[in-house]
Parts: structure tokens; sequence; C-alpha cells
């Protein structure tokens, strides 16, 4: 594939396309894999923060069924999404320091400065709502620099990028190894890390591996098929139950190497899911448009959990049996359609600032004439 192709459409949440690309080499199971990621995530928060928070009068415990899901899937979930954010992101770290600093650092920490001013708005208003958000002053500080709330995935690609950069013509194993140590003391809680901190740490792993790996990732990609990914997911069900079983989360190493395996599998699963249309189709054009997705859902869930929490509490045991088999599906559905929406219609209106750095403006050198010239606007950077 070409090295446009690449930085296009790979290394963050991107711009909304209407429709699965069908250019020649194109791996679309990354976007099949970034979007299934994301629909995980929206779920993950739809679960511990809403779901589980309702007081269910039940004769089945179908709400800790949920849970467990939940849990058996956060190895994955995030060090997937950066695999693949790290997978398409060569041809951007070969670029000058001037454009990586803008495109990459300078977008995604105004990205996060941006959301967290509107998260910080919204969140005041349900504080009983169980997620990170800024009380104060200080903690407005804090967050804005060293703990970064829940939208800790832009912060974290914009050292990312900082790192990667830095490191580019260091041996591979002289990056990843120091990064996989990093990961698996951070897992192991040997290190302090208030808030999202710690995620920062285990994660940075997984995108230099994608970065540095890619070939390799994308070998596995094509010769992945059926059995190889039945094999795999059966191995990735019996170490998680055997982690959860011995309370083996936090040994040291255990987190970074089950996750690296649930990367296989993620994989693996998306490149069979490529060739079922029309989910692929679907799974794709959500992993074409997750920073809408991203950096919304979480104060759309906070509303709405401030809104049906009592209802759905005080609902009869026959609602309730209903409500718990659908719910986290239900809203996420929801909360991803409705966040789809809203960005379409805020780049209508003129709301590209939102979802992207903004364009610098150049203007040209006066002339002679006393009439003004057009301001000329730079190509934006990609």
């Amino acid at each position: 594939m070409r090295v446009h192709e690449y930085d296009r459409w790979g290394d963050a949440p991107t711009q909304v396309l209407p429709r699965v690309a069908t250019e020649p080499g194109r791996a679309g199971w990354a976007d099949v894999a970034k979007g299934a990621c994301i629909l995980l995530v929206v779920m993950w928060h739809v679960i511990m923060k809403h779901y589980l928070r309702i007081d269910w009068h039940l004769p089945a415990p179908i709400p800790g069924l949920w849970g467990f899901l939940g849990d058996q899937l956060l190895p994955m979930r995030m060090p997937v999404f950066f695999t693949i954010s790290g997978l398409f992101a060569a041809s951007a770290v070969l670029r000058p320091w001037k454009v990586v600093a803008r495109g990459r650092i300078a977008k995604f920490y105004y990205l996060y400065a941006l959301w967290f001013t509107v998260h910080t708005a919204v969140l005041a208003l349900v504080p009983r709502f169980d997620t990170l958000a800024a009380h104060s002053a200080l903690d407005v500080v804090e967050q804005l620099t060293i703990t970064p709330t829940n939208l800790w995935y832009l912060v974290a690609l914009a050292l990312y990028f900082i790192v990667a950069k830095l490191t580019r013509e260091l041996p591979t194993a002289a990056v990843l190894a120091p990064a996989l140590l990093l990961s698996a003391v951070a897992s192991a809680g040997l290190l302090a890390a208030p808030g999202n901190r710690g995620q920062l740490y285990q994660n940075l792993f997984f995108f230099l591996a994608g970065l540095r790996l890619r070939p390799w990732l994308e070998r596995w990609a094509r010769e992945a098929n059926p059995r190889l990914l039945l094999g795999a997911g059966a191995g990735y069900v019996v170490v998680m139950l055997a982690v959860g079983r011995l309370g083996a989360k936090q040994w040291f190493g255990v987190w970074p190497v089950v996750s690296a395996l649930a990367v296989l599998v993620g994989i693996a699963a998306a490149a069979q899911l490529e060739r079922q249309r029309p989910v692929s189709d679907l799974l794709a054009k959500l992993g074409r448009n997750t920073l809408g997705i991203y950096v919304m859902h979480m104060p759309l869930l906070a509303l709405m959990h401030a809104a049906l929490l009592a209802p759905f509490s005080e609902a009869g045991t026959a609602t309730q049996l209903v409500l718990a088999v659908v719910l986290p599906l239900l809203l996420t559905a929801l909360l991803t359609t409705v966040c789809l929406s809203l960005r379409t219609c805020f780049e209508a209106v003129g709301g590209g600032w939102l979802f992207d750095l903004p364009a610098r403006r150049r203007h040209p050198p006066r002339t002679t004439s006393a009439e003004e010239q057009p301001t000329q606007e730079l190509p934006r950077l990609r």
C-alpha cells in the first residue's frame, strides 16, 4: 500500500467518509477493528457508569453477567485501538518535527483541552455521575496536565507521537523492551498512577508495537483463518478465566501479555469480519468516525443516566427483565447514532473546529493597491 494511503486514515479517530473505501490493497480489517473497539468502549461505559448503577430487583443475575463480559474484554479494547493507531503512524513519524508537532501533537492536545472543557461543563450538571471530572480550579490544572480524564486517549496519542519521533532511529528491541517493562510495572500497581494516568503507561507499548511490527501484524491478519481465530480465541478465554480465578491481574507482566494475546485475537477477528457484508461495512464506517463518538458519548451518557436511573430502578420485575437483557446494547446503539448525527450537524454549520485543529491562515504581502488582498487558507495538515 502506498504511504499516503496509510497516513490518510489510520493513526487516530479520523474524518467522516461516506462509505468503506475499496482501493486496492487497503487494509479494511483495521477500520473494522476500530469500529468494533469504539462500540466496546461505549458499551463498557454504559455498563459501568449506568447499567450497574440501576437498582435491580431480579430473580436472575443478568446484570452481573454483563459486568463479567465487560471485564473479559478489558485487555482488548484499548490495546487493539492503540495497535491500529501505531500501525498507520509510520509515515507521520517520518515527517519533520514541525509537521508532526502541529498535525499530531498539537492537534490531539487541542482536541483534549477543547472537549475537556465541554465535559467539565456538562458533568457539573450531573455531579453524581461516576466518572473523573473537575470540581475545582486545582482539578482543572491537574486534569489538563498530569492526570487526564476519560478523554485520555487523545493525550496518549500526543505523547506517543513524541516518543515515537524521538526513538525512530533506535532499534526495535531498544524501543519495545522499555515500553513493555513500563506496561508491566504500571499494570502491577508498582507505579503511582491516579486517574487514567496508568492507562498512558500501559498502552504505549501497543502503539509502538503497531508502529514497529506493522509488517508482521499485517501478515497475521492476512493469514488468519477461522480455525486460527477459534484456537486463539479459545486460548484467550482460558487465560482470562485463569487470571480471574487466580486473581493474577496485577501479577507482574501478566496484563501486558494477556493484552498482547487479545490484540492478536482482535486482529484475527477483524480480518474475518471484513469478509462478512454488510456487518463489515457498518463497522468500517464506524471505524472512520470514531472521534465524534469518543469525545461526545460520555457527557450524553451522563445526561441519560440522570434522566433514566430512577425510572429504570423503579420499574416492575417484568420490565426490568427486558431491560437487563437488552439495555447495554440499546444504549450503545443510541449513543453511537446520536454522536454521529451531532457531528454531522456541527460540521454542517461550520463546527469542524470541534473535531480538528483549525487550519492556519496566511496573509499575502500587501501590494501597492489600496485594495486588500483576500486571505489565503493553507491546506489542512493530515
